[in-house]
């Protein structure tokens, strides 16, 4: 076989069409991947609109990707032919600007980012660097390794690396596609675990994966709640409004920080000085790289941590896709190629 399907975006905006194309071949430091599922993200809507600078089109979205190695190209060490992987939205990176001389290859100037700067896995197969790649544990299937590669690096690494200790307040603002599994990471690594979200229905599902309490944004006041609990070590956004943000700022504790996941569209209020007077920051948070995906996959095992998902075929990619936007998705949308 030579041809595979694939949805792609033709031009910034345009539809999700599904094409044949030709297999890709893996260049040097390459891997061709037989992708059995990817899951669909928010983020790809960078692509599909055309929102992120310099993308270059047709392009294939998808940075959620688990699936079999199928070919590897030259130079490549340490892996074979049939090892199950995974890859997110780090796609490799240069290893000479001066975040990776300092080892931060997430933060890298020329850092190549799956489904953006290069095809993605709305298709059977994707060649993909090998520096991207992580190993699957047999113990995930790939529909539930997919969404961790991205829901989950992002909320398990931020949250590792929030400067939270066991017992200290968390709070997880939203709880949807990232939010619910943020609520499991916190609850599973010994915070005191607070979700936040509008209206009443998802109360019984955030305490059942481990909130210890829930805030109603829709009928409490989010920074007072919190304030009578001294406030929170750490406010995790995984919202994208910045009004739900900017009111739930006032709830953090002294040494506190809030931390965006979720990018807003317009700007987020801070009180200066409430940071200043109690030594609080922001701080945004950028998903991580291979071995941080290997490490969120492990600890999800360790946990039991799993996303709820709602499945399609890749020929109804454009379907998912529109699932996902319109918010309603309990709570990641995957495709099984």
């Amino acid at each position: 076989m030579t041809t595979m399907r694939a949805a792609q975006v033709n031009k910034p905006g345009g539809p999700l069409e599904l094409v044949t194309r030709p297999i890709p071949k893996p260049e040097s430091g390459e891997v061709l991947v037989k992708v059995e599922a990817c899951g669909v993200c928010h983020s790809d809507s960078l692509t599909k609109e055309g929102h992120f600078p310099g993308i270059t089109y047709p392009r294939i979205p998808g940075h959620e990707i688990a699936g079999k190695i199928e070919e590897v190209g030259p130079s490549v060490l340490g892996w074979c032919k049939g090892q199950r992987v995974g890859i997110g939205w780090y796609g490799g990176h240069c290893g000479y600007c001066l975040p990776c001389r300092h080892g931060d290859f997430i933060l890298c100037q020329q850092g190549k980012i799956t489904g953006v700067t290069r095809d993605g896995g709305y298709a059977e197969y994707v060649v993909a660097s090998a520096q991207a790649l992580a190993s699957i544990p047999d113990e995930l299937s790939a529909i539930e390794a997919g969404p961790l590669l991205c829901a989950g690096i992002t909320t398990f690494n931020s949250l590792r690396n929030s400067g939270a200790r066991s017992g200290d307040l968390v709070a997880i603002l939203g709880i949807g596609g990232l939010g619910h599994l943020a609520v499991q990471y916190a609850a599973k690594m010994g915070f005191n675990t607070v979700a936040i979200a509008r209206g009443k229905d998802k109360e019984e599902l955030a305490k059942k994966l481990g909130a210890k309490s829930y805030i109603d944004s829709s009928s409490q006041d989010v920074a007072a709640e919190l304030k009578k609990q001294n406030g929170a070590k750490v406010i995790l956004a995984t919202v994208t409004n910045a009004d739900a943000m900017s009111q739930a700022m006032g709830g953090l504790g002294v040494n506190g920080t809030f931390v965006i996941l979720g990018a807003a569209a317009e700007p987020i209020s801070v009180s200066g000085l409430q940071l200043l007077m109690n030594r609080q920051s922001v701080q945004g948070w950028p998903s991580g790289t291979a071995v941080d995906s290997e490490e969120t996959l492990a600890f999800s095992i360790l946990g039991d941590i799993r996303s709820m998902n709602e499945e399609f075929s890749l020929d109804k990619a454009a379907e998912a896709y529109d699932r996902m936007m319109s918010g309603k998705a309990r709570f990641r949308v995957v495709l099984k190629v």
